[in-house]
């Protein structure tokens, strides 16, 4: 990997990178979509709301979002990752592990001490990173229902 890897704070000047990037996985551009994330993760000032660039020279190679979401069904606040991608051609070179580390580091400093995601069972990509990551299945189910 180059030297002139950094992991920083998402700027809006990174939106059109990060649509790039979410059209890498199977899902349709989400412009709007992202603009919102944008307003609500770039623009706030809330530390306990992060959204991180990896750079590789001058180009974005991949994100991760996450918040500090508490009390739901009683659980302890906790960091909470829901979005995480990395440009196929810099996977396996510990882009999305850096990035994973730095929201980890993050929260700690504010006092946070478990982190959790969510994934479908079947993106065995995303189980297997979060996996390598340590993170395991917790004590909390996933309960849903169709509902259309």
């Amino acid at each position: 990997m180059s030297d002139h890897f950094l992991t920083r704070i998402a700027t809006l000047s990174d939106l059109d990178a990060i649509i790039a990037l979410d059209e890498f996985r199977p899902d349709e551009e989400k412009p709007a979509y992202w603009q919102e994330i944008f307003n609500r993760y770039v623009m706030s000032d809330r530390e306990d709301r992060i959204f991180l660039v990896a750079q590789v020279d001058a180009a974005v190679v991949g994100f991760i979002i996450g918040e500090v979401r508490a009390w739901e069904f009683g659980s302890p606040p906790c960091g909470w990752i829901f979005a995480l991608a990395v440009s196929p051609q810099m996977r396996e070179m510990s882009v999305g592990k850096r990035m994973f580390n730095e929201i980890c580091d993050r929260w700690r400093k504010i006092g946070i001490k478990t982190v959790r995601t969510m994934t479908d069972r079947d993106n065995r990509l995303t189980l297997s990173f979060f996996r390598g990551m340590g993170l395991r299945s917790g004590r909390y189910i996933e309960l849903e229902k169709q509902i259309v």
